[in-house]
């Protein structure tokens, strides 16, 4: 593992332990080079998932910018970081599971939604905001008056 201080390729791992949900391992090394230290984390990948874009294009599927879109949903909320995680490698391994390579990202961002749903209701209504684009007051207040009558909308 290169150092990411020094860009030294030759750095040992001192401690090795299983993450909380033992969906990855968590190694904390050294580099003899520059005396830093810092933690790596190494997951399984059951296979490799290509997300379809709606545009048709195609891209590696990306655990982090899920993770990234949910944090940005789920800022300044009473949700704590490992649970976030936690989520995120449930929809990974959802997906993985699948038996799918190509997944469509209306399908990831459907099991975002439904996630969000349970976790927390405004972070929900601040990612529907942007996955369904919505434009003016107007659309909120649509989606809004839709979660009072069906909640699982």
């Amino acid at each position: 593992m290169r150092c990411p201080f020094c860009g030294n390729d030759d750095t040992q791992v001192k401690d090795s332990r299983p993450t909380e949900d033992n969906s990855a391992i968590r190694r904390r090394r050294f580099c003899p080079s520059c005396g830093a230290r810092f933690t790596t984390f190494e997951r399984v990948q059951l296979r490799e998932l290509t997300v379809v874009k709606a545009t048709g294009q195609r891209e590696p599927f990306d655990r982090e910018k899920v993770l990234r879109s949910m944090r940005v949903a789920l800022r300044k909320r009473p949700v704590d970081a490992d649970r976030i995680d936690r989520v995120v490698n449930s929809i990974v391994r959802q997906l993985e599971s699948s038996g799918e390579t190509e997944i469509p990202s209306k399908q990831i961002g459907s099991m975002v939604m439904d996630t969000l749903a349970q976790l927390d209701q405004i972070a929900y209504i601040r990612y529907a905001s942007v996955y369904k684009d919505f434009r003016e007051v107007a659309d909120f207040n649509e989606f809004v008056g839709h979660l009072k009558t069906d909640p699982e909308a």
